[in-house]
């Protein structure tokens, strides 16, 4: 195949060099013939990560959807088009973060197609920028698990409210327990994101210098695509629970957080048989009614799978950990009211926004903080800090003193 392919003629041949992306870019509506640089499209996808490529495939989809319904061109898209779009999810409740995400994945299908992008126009630009200024720039940020909730002092005061502490220690000592403790605390000592979180092998796991603690490598994480790598600390606390589980589910490579399918069993009574007597007088068994059944007790099975857990089974692997320990008496300051409120804004990004904050509170500075999050810049954990700064701050220490 000719490395620049008609639009209508990319088929099979492209879709196996390209993966995915240019089968998608197949199904895109366009109002005239477009060529598709195939080597282009490869070096994008191997320069990108899968979760990059999905995110693309995923916008790009939804904007031909639009398209189709609205009776416009996707490719190329004019200015008025991308506008229109913009203003429609708008409508529809998407938040300026998500838009400007949007805008991105229409503009690189251009560049990437060779076509003039429509999202420089000025009309682009301004529209959004007046729905930026409707409805703010802020985004809601994830409810935080903190080691011990929402304390001054993360070193001295007791844990109250939503706390790790307490979510640890009514995690079971069943498969599906040990591996939510492992999980937890690694998630709240290293701060990873979901996506960088369930690519963690059991081969990652490294020896410290303090014998009960270990280390984690970071062979990839979202703001190191090149793989230049990183290094985590491990609590004691997780080695154990890294230890508990891999022991348990008898793992000795591979992912190290995978699903474990539960299968439960009711008890069953033991069943007598019971003789009749034959016409010939001699004792038999009636094999369709009275065969003896031994008791069968109640049990349950446990099997843990191959792959890694999705990224997105973490967020609700968090909640049903709170509503266990919840229903468990280990949050003893909390409604339901309050845990009802509080689940709404918990996410896979809760630890690590607690995290974020618990160094915060203990006085760590910004670049401490920047780099053990392996942050590129510095507007996400000012962000996450805003709430806590402004608790913090001067005018918070001085009206605190004078009541």
């Amino acid at each position: 195949m000719d490395d620049a392919t008609p639009f209508a003629a990319v088929g099979p041949a492209s879709i196996a060099e390209t993966k995915d992306l240019a089968w998608e870019i197949t199904k895109l509506k366009a109002a005239a013939t477009i060529t598709v640089n195939v080597e282009l499209v490869a070096a994008f996808q191997a320069a990108s990560s899968p979760h990059s490529i999905r995110a693309l495939a995923s916008d790009l989809e939804a904007f031909d959807l639009w398209c189709r319904r609205a009776g416009r061109a996707t490719l190329p898209a004019t200015p008025e088009t991308v506008a229109d779009y913009l203003d429609a999810r708008a409508e529809k409740g998407s938040k300026p973060a998500s838009l400007a995400r949007y805008k991105a994945s229409i503009a690189k299908i251009h560049q990437l197609l060779e076509l003039k992008d429509p999202t420089q126009a000025e009309l682009v630009k301004l529209r959004l920028r007046a729905i930026r200024r409707e409805k703010g720039t802020a985004q809601a940020q994830a409810r935080p698990l903190r080691f011990k909730g929402a304390v001054r002092d993360v070193e001295r005061e007791s844990p109250r409210g939503l706390n790790v502490r307490a979510l640890l220690e009514t995690c079971g000592d069943d498969l599906p327990g040990l591996r939510d403790r492992a999980l937890l605390s690694t998630a709240y000592d290293t701060g990873l994101r979901a996506s960088e979180l369930v690519v963690i092998a059991v081969e990652d796991i490294l020896e410290a210098l303090d014998p009960e603690a270990r280390l984690l490598a970071i062979p990839r994480s979202k703001t190191d695509q090149e793989g230049q790598g990183a290094t985590a600390f491990l609590s004691p606390r997780s080695a154990r629970a890294i230890a508990a589980w891999t022991e348990a589910a008898e793992m000795s490579s591979g992912p190290l957080f995978r699903r474990v399918q539960v299968r439960r069993y009711k008890a069953r009574k033991a069943v007598p048989g019971r003789r009749i007597d034959s016409i010939s007088g001699r004792e038999t068994w009636d094999l369709r009614k009275t065969l003896a059944r031994p008791a069968v007790p109640a049990r349950v099975e446990y099997d843990v799978g191959e792959a890694a857990l999705h990224p997105g089974s973490i967020g609700p692997i968090w909640r049903a950990i709170i509503r266990r320990a919840f229903d468990r008496g280990a949050l003893p300051d909390l409604t339901a009211d309050d845990l009802a409120r509080l689940l709404k804004g918990v996410s896979a990004h809760s630890t690590r926004v607690g995290l974020n904050q618990d160094m915060f509170a203990s006085g760590e500075d910004l670049a401490g903080i920047m780099d053990a999050l392996r942050w590129k810049s510095p507007r996400m954990p000012l962000a996450y800090n805003r709430n806590l700064a402004a608790e913090q701050g001067a005018a918070g220490r001085l009206i605190a003193k004078i009541g």
